[in-house]
């Protein structure tokens, strides 16, 4: 597979759900919640109401099921080469036997003058050995061991020392029968190794080979030796204080030993403990280091390990109340290490800091003194590696969450659209008057909240349709200062602060107003006793680039809008959370998680950038970034063809081809275009439509159809209509977001989208604007 994969084909469309039963569990779901609204209240309504609920939630899920399952490899590649486009890392796809399917820009730089990236331009292939040939001398071992570890532990990595320095390895199992190799490099040379001050280190091989020693090993020992034998007499017994011949004569060390794969393993040569000069040297050290008992009492650490920490002082203090994330009892832990079990394996836990999210890799080694054991535990900041791991999960799990909502958006939205349309439909037959009239409201008025539920999760995947048209923030917040007086309520004032020369933005007002009344309830929810809600807009230069958390924001010109309370804030450690799904601090029943989570969605599909500074105690500030848009706005033609000519026409002359597979859609909206007096031709499927249209006594003024469907999807049989019909025009109708066709549709003139759930004037005067 070529490596210049970055879009879906041409003519790919959208993944119908498999099987029909969610969409059977969902209307009746939809019909059990719609009449738990009728019913008294009591428990009858309740229960009603809660079964309802759980058949949607089992819905969802079987849904989810079988959407993921019949998603395949051609997915997980397109989405995993978008992310890891940026990764500064050499990252390479491949499958399950070693060949590789993809090699990010880092990748193809790094390796260009190798024989496996011409393969990869030429889309032949190549695989990982061929690839890591260069790198160190027996590839196709270290392949092999990380792949049957990945098949067994989904994960797997390596340090494999070489000439040049060490190459470090990981794997993970992505799915679809793939699988992420990470290669980094660290070429440090001699000098800038020597200046480091790490500790002396060397790699052993089975039988006592020394692979490699690094440059303060060397300077000790005042030479390269070649076996273990060489370098002391004693036996080289982990936790064991040694006489190591070095260059100025005999040296006491205290033996480390970490194990690696394939029979290898690591020796580090520690000060002894009990020596003075020994003390001194275990303090300064530049390798966070402590000393911890069998209980999980430490008894000492260093400089280094107390900065890591964040602490002046911890001796004293247990271990699980520094950090967590174990797992399993911290005790257990230190008494398997102090018995000789699992010592040598790494645990990654986080740090217990309030200023910032730390983890941290831990390795534990055991030495005696007076012939107890105790517990050497080496720290290395892992940060930056669950950073990267994190975001790689975020990526995974937001491609899960966008194919779970755009599937169950486009069943729920035609179940939504055949509901408020014949709701509509009932609505014209009766006036306020009539004592039915209330009740068809009522479920109008449900199935409109239904739709916005969809539109929620369809916002925080950015898969939801956008209908951007140019803004003043002054204007839409002026119209929505009524609502947020009212949502805030009488112990909360709400201030609105303008920049009097504000430029204009491009976004969906609709959306927009929705990110702001969020914030503002976020913000009025986190002042239970009363406060102040301050909205502030003003224009922003950035004439460089402006480097925050995670993001990086062009220089530009942008419209800033700040919405600030002085509630309670949020604490340090939980700001990296506040935007993801489902994460709430307040107490359950009190949120769902989805607010905030939506706001990012909804700000990041429009092109802005969205951050949070909070201070415990004293409130929170949300700042929100908008490209200024500096195009004048464009005349809309159709509008004014539509006053020339009058919206109000009937179109007795219009023929109308409807084109919609799901029946109670298709007869809702053919006897909408009828009402108003359009002529309607119905077909059930692309294939029926092309065979009407084969006859040329038939005369079409607009195709009305939907985008996915069994066969030939309405894009494809599009084209081909338009071929004999150039003149005709077309509406899409789809329950998926816009996105998953956009480029077929902007290739096909005259079109235009209509997203479902679409009530009947919508619909009418979407196809009236094309006639005109």
């Amino acid at each position: 597979m070529a490596d210049t994969i970055s879009a879906e084909p041409p003519d790919a469309a959208p993944p119908r759900p498999g099987g029909r039963r969610p969409l059977y569990l969902v209307a009746v779901s939809v019909v059990l919640i719609l009449l738990s609204g009728f019913l008294p209240a009591g428990v009858p309504a309740l229960g009603t109401l809660a079964l309802g609920v759980g058949i949607f939630v089992s819905a969802l899920a079987l849904h989810a099921r079988q959407l993921l399952h019949r998603r395949g490899q051609l997915r997980v590649l397109l989405r995993v080469s978008h992310f890891l486009a940026g990764d500064p890392a050499v990252s390479v796809v491949a499958d399950a036997e070693g060949d590789i399917h993809h090699i990010n820009p880092a990748g193809r730089s790094r390796f260009r003058d190798a024989d496996v990236s011409s393969k990869q331009e030429t889309g032949e292939g190549g695989s990982v050995v061929a690839l890591l040939r260069g790198l160190m001398a027996n590839p196709a071992s270290v392949v092999y061991r990380l792949q049957k570890r990945t098949e067994a532990q989904g994960v797997a990595s390596d340090t494999v020392s070489t000439r040049s320095g060490q190459v470090a390895l990981s794997v993970h199992d992505i799915g679809g029968g793939l699988r992420l190799w990470r290669i980094e490099e660290n070429r440090a040379t001699a000098t800038e190794q020597a200046e480091t001050g790490l500790l002396p280190r060397l790699t052993v091989g089975r039988g006592g080979t020394i692979l490699f020693m690094n440059a303060v090993a060397r300077k000790l020992i005042g030479k390269r030796v070649s076996s273990l034998d060489r370098l002391s007499s004693d036996p080289l017994e982990n936790g064991k204080v040694i006489s190591l011949d070095t260059a100025t004569g005999p040296v006491a060390r205290l033996v480390s030993e970490v194990a690696l794969n394939g029979g290898r393993r690591e020796l580090f040569f520690l000060p002894p403990p009990a020596e003075n000069e020994g003390s001194t040297s275990f303090d300064h050290l530049s390798v966070p280091l402590m000393k911890v008992s069998q209980m999980g009492v430490v008894t000492r650490a260093n400089h280094e390990a107390l900065k890591l920490l964040n602490a002046e002082e911890v001796t004293g203090k247990k271990l699980s109340d520094l950090m967590e994330g174990l797992g399993r009892p911290v005790t257990d832990w230190l008494r398997d290490a102090a018995a000789g079990r699992g010592q040598k394996q790494s645990e990654f836990l986080r740090i217990s800091r309030r200023d910032r999210e730390v983890f941290v890799q831990v390795v534990l080694n055991r030495v005696f003194e007076d012939g107890e054991p105790s517990i050497i535990a080496v720290l290395n900041d892992a940060t930056e590696l669950k950073t990267l791991e994190a975001q790689f999960v975020q990526s995974q799990k937001m491609q899960a969450i966008g194919q779970l909502a755009g599937g169950v958006a486009h069943d729920f939205n035609n179940l939504l659209t055949a509901i408020s349309g014949h709701c509509d439909l009932l609505l014209l037959r009766h006036d306020q008057g009539d004592p039915n009239y209330g009740d068809l409201v009522q479920i109008n008025q449900n199935a409109n909240r239904a739709a916005a539920l969809v539109g929620q999760l369809l916002a925080f995947s950015r898969k939801q349709t956008l209908c951007p048209e140019v803004l003043d923030l002054r204007d839409t917040l002026a119209d929505l200062t009524h609502l947020l007086n009212r949502l805030v309520g009488e112990r909360v004032a709400l201030a609105l602060d303008h920049d009097p020369v504000l430029r204009t933005i491009r976004a969906d007002k609709r959306q927009l107003e929705q990110v702001l009344m969020n914030l503002v309830v976020n913000a009025r929810d986190a002042m239970p006793e009363g406060g102040e809600i301050r909205i502030t807009t003003e224009g922003l230069t950035l004439d460089a680039p402006l480097k925050r958390d995670r993001a990086s924001v062009p220089p530009g010109d942008y419209v800033l809008v700040k919405v600030q309370d002085q509630g309670v804030g949020i604490a340090p450690d939980m700001l990296q959370k506040v935007f993801e799904p489902f994460y709430t601090t307040k107490r359950t029943g009190e949120g769902t998680g989805l607010g905030l989570s939506t706001v990012y969605g909804i700000v990041k599909q429009t092109g802005g950038f969205i951050f949070v500074d909070s201070v415990v105690g004293k409130g929170s500030c949300f700042s929100l970034l908008f490209p200024v848009h500096s195009e004048k706005p464009a005349t809309d033609a159709a509008s004014l063809a539509l006053e020339d000519t009058g919206a109000g026409g009937t179109g007795h002359d219009a023929v109308i081809l409807l084109v919609e597979d799901e029946a109670p859609v298709r007869a809702f909206a053919s006897r909408a275009l009828r009402m108003r007096g359009f002529k309607v031709l119905e077909a059930a499927s692309a294939e029926e439509a092309l065979d009407l249209l084969r006859d040329p006594e038939i005369k079409v003024n607009v195709f009305v159809t939907d985008v996915v469907m069994p066969g030939l999807d309405g894009p494809s049989w599009v084209r081909q209509a338009l071929e004999d019909r150039p003149e005709v025009k077309v509406v899409f109708v789809s329950g998926y977001a816009q996105e998953s066709f956009h480029d077929d549709q902007a290739a096909i003139p005259n079109s235009t989208f209509l997203p479902k759930p679409f009530s009947l004037v919508e619909l009418t005067d979407t196809v009236q604007r094309q006639l005109h």
